[in-house]
């Protein structure tokens, strides 16, 4: 982690008036909504800080944490080119501050984004607007972090005199980011250089080119062993259907009795609509995926109500 120089303090009387005159008070501060305990609400927010406390100093980003929650961080813009904010400290004009992180290259992406895709699972949350919690492995099987690991993966600058790396005004920024993570889980990786469109882009287009690939190989398997291409699974010994009597023919067997059934909501809703995507048929492109959740939970709750009326 680099801390770009600003050259040497003013002097002693610089120093001393930084050091220890209250910072002010702006009265359109970006307040943190975590006001006392951890930052950040969900699994990513404080991946994102534990990734920071190592690399930091703890004790470092802790003069930060009240500055975040007082207020004192008056701008916070973040993007495919950094996060620019500024903090307001104890001198009239607010402190510049810059933070950048180290992009992803095409190539990295794109190992990232075959890993991502060859998991359903990724690629269905993700395309929901979830985020897995397993997602670090795929970019860790592609060789890339998504989180900080090294001091090269970011550089900061602020306009303060204190040459400490972070300064409690990079610290503040630091911690509101990990809200704005809270609120966008693809704001990581648009910091890391691709916007959420692009890894749906990407993700769907894999999925598309996957599909026809992997049927073309089965049959292609089938034919070399010369057997049918779809094969039967070994199935249990069925139950009996057959009654003695007319009268008991709508009374079911006794092995029925033993079979147990179980209702668990699905890992992703509407997981198929998910992987393919707003079809073109679709007026505004928009809103498809929430609708087709409702419908998907509609009809869920409806088969069990008449699963369990028929119990």
């Amino acid at each position: 982690m680099r801390r770009r120089s600003r050259g040497r303090r003013d002097g002693w009387s610089d120093w001393n008036d930084w050091e220890y005159s209250r910072p002010r008070i702006p009265g359109n501060g970006i307040k943190a909504i975590s006001q006392r305990g951890k930052f950040g609400q969900t699994w990513w927010a404080g991946r994102w800080l534990a990734a920071l406390e190592e690399l930091i100093d703890p004790a470092r980003l802790s003069r930060g944490r009240s500055y975040a929650r007082s207020g004192q961080v008056v701008k916070l813009d973040a993007g495919p080119q950094g996060v620019e904010a500024r903090v307001q400290g104890s001198r009239p004009t607010p402190y510049s501050v810059t933070i950048r992180f180290r992009p992803l290259s095409d190539a990295e992406w794109d190992r990232v984004t075959d890993v991502m895709a060859g998991e359903a699972l990724y690629a269905a949350r993700l395309l929901g607007g979830e985020m897995p919690e397993q997602i670090e492995e795929a970019f860790r099987a592609a060789g890339a972090p998504l989180f900080p690991t090294t001091a090269g993966d970011l550089e900061t600058d602020c306009t303060c005199p204190d040459w400490a790396n972070p300064c409690k005004h990079v610290a503040a920024v630091y911690y509101l980011l990990g809200e704005r993570f809270d609120a966008d889980p693809f704001l990581m990786f648009e910091l890391r250089g691709r916007t959420r469109e692009q890894i749906m882009a990407a993700l769907r287009a894999r999925r598309a080119e996957a599909a026809p690939a992997a049927t073309a190989a089965a049959l292609a398997e089938a034919e070399a062993s010369d057997e049918p291409a779809l094969t039967p699974e070994p199935q249990e010994e069925a139950i009996p259907l057959t009654c003695e009597s007319p009268e008991a023919f709508w009374s079911p067997p006794a092995a029925l009795e033993e079979i147990t059934t179980s209702f668990e909501p699905p890992e992703v809703e509407a997981l198929p609509v998910k992987l393919l995507g707003t079809p073109p048929f679709w007026p505004n492109q928009r809103g498809f995926t929430t609708q087709a959740e409702q419908a998907y939970r509609a009809l869920s709750a409806r088969a069990l109500r008449l699963a369990m009326e028929g119990r």
